[in-house]
């Protein structure tokens, strides 16, 4: 269940949102000043900031980034906006009540990325005005670019600091672009830290919460959810989703991965291992198990299938696989090919048990959606199969993938993962990512 405390600053943040939003009277006195970009002084901008969101990269990138963005919303008393150039309105509905999160496609800034593109070189792009030393505190911009994709510095990444916020907190516009899941780095600033801990008294809880907040699929797409779901698990007495995503090249189905997949299923305990017919003893009516798999790929749900129809499984469990689409090729702003997806991670968040590739933020959004615990599949080396396969996690929790390499203080080490006992690196990227966890 979420705390009293975030369901009531939910609340408080859909007022402000009502107040602010598009089609409202401050919302356009705020694209007016925007368009005369002109600095000012450190003079009043009224309670209406705001944080424009750039969609980047797949689906599974945008849903943990717009979760992020969210929250960095949420304690900052900023409004999200959303760019809906892509397809997030043919996806999601609108979250807030009496109001819309949609950017208007008329916003003066829109027009920038279409003729260069927001990247490190923009003259207003926060990371490098800090690398040139270019900030000035009596002399607030208009807006700021933040900057937190996978060719990011320490100076673009470090913007949720304490020093850097008193800065950034002055300015009315911010539009970030980010393919990162930066929620455990906001942990690291202490005014943050204090409102965090009332807001997620569990911490491993923060995306499952925002998430199921924030994101309500489309009737088509629940439609979709809801008509596979009834006709093939429904029925079943357990449930066991399988996430599949085989990054580099070539891509496409391997042997070693579908060992993997096996060997991690079987250890674990999640599927049963095969038996010779004679030796299969059945003494009570067995028991139903429905596989879902999720991949581009539909050789290994073939797979798995005649595996399990040569040979019975050891435990007389009657083993079902299924997969509800199988694309081959990621077609990111497809309309149809995302409405799947989106309805793929719904129907993984709605299993028992579920089992993941390592960095894929597709898993990692159907494992938390649901709040589920995951095992995730470590990444192949060299086209053979990881020993051990898998391990399961102590969260439920994306990854943070690129992390800024220290914290926010000059003496707190060059280790982020190594400055909170909750804020550790994540068990598919040892000595990378970051991730909340809540034993320690």
């Amino acid at each position: 269940m979420p705390s009293e405390y975030l369901v009531s600053e939910l609340r408080s943040y859909e007022m402000l949102h009502k107040r602010c939003g598009p089609d409202t009277k401050a919302y356009k006195e705020a694209t007016e000043k925007l368009s005369r970009d002109e600095y000012y002084a450190s003079e009043s901008n009224g309670e209406c900031r705001y944080i424009v969101w750039l969609a980047r990269d797949g689906l599974g990138n945008r849903l943990i980034t717009l979760a992020s963005v969210f929250l960095y919303a949420l304690l900052t008393e900023r409004i999200i906006l959303v760019d809906n150039r892509k397809d997030v309105s043919d996806l999601l509905c609108e979250p807030f009540p009496g109001t819309s999160w949609l950017l208007p496609l008329d916003f003066p800034m829109l027009n920038y990325t279409y003729a260069y593109g927001y990247n490190k070189e923009y003259p207003r792009c926060y990371g490098t005005m800090l690398e040139n030393h270019a900030i000035n505190s009596t002399s607030i911009p208009p807006h700021l670019y933040l900057h937190n994709i996978h060719d990011s510095r320490d100076s673009d990444k470090l913007f949720f600091c304490q020093k850097d916020q008193s800065f950034i907190d002055k300015v009315p516009w911010l539009i970030i672009q980010t393919n990162a899941y930066f929620v455990p780095s906001l942990w690291l600033n202490p005014t943050f830290q204090t409102k965090l801990v009332k807001l997620f008294p569990q911490k491993e809880t923060v995306f499952h919460h925002l998430a199921r907040y924030l994101f309500h699929p489309t009737n088509q797409v629940w439609d979709i959810v809801t008509k596979y779901y009834d006709a093939h698990l429904s029925n079943a007495d357990e449930r066991l989703g399988i996430q599949i995503r085989v990054f580099g090249k070539p891509s496409g189905y391997f042997k070693h991965v579908m060992d993997q997949v096996v060997a991690c299923t079987q250890r674990e305990k999640l599927l049963p291992e095969f038996e010779e017919e004679s030796k299969v003893n059945i003494s009570k009516p067995p028991k139903l198990k429905v596989v879902l798999v999720a991949s581009l790929y539909p050789e290994y749900s073939v797979n798995l299938t005649n595996m399990f129809l040569a040979r019975p499984s050891s435990t007389g469990e009657i083993i079902e696989v299924y997969q509800p689409s199988a694309e081959r090729v990621q077609q990111t702003d497809k309309k149809s090919h995302d409405q799947k997806a989106l309805a793929e991670m719904y129907l993984l968040s709605l299993t028992d048990n579920i089992v993941t590739s390592g960095w894929s933020t597709f898993g990692y959004v159907s494992y938390s959606l649901g709040g589920l615990k995951p095992w995730l599949l470590y990444q192949p080396v060299n086209f053979t199969t990881p020993n051990p396969p898998c391990v399961r996690s102590k969260s439920m929790e994306p990854c943070y993938h690129t992390p800024p390499s220290h914290g926010c203080e000059a003496d707190w080490g060059t280790n982020s993962g190594k400055i909170l006992p909750f804020v550790r690196h994540c068990e598919d990227m040892m000595y990378g990512g970051l991730k909340l966890y809540d034993d320690f």
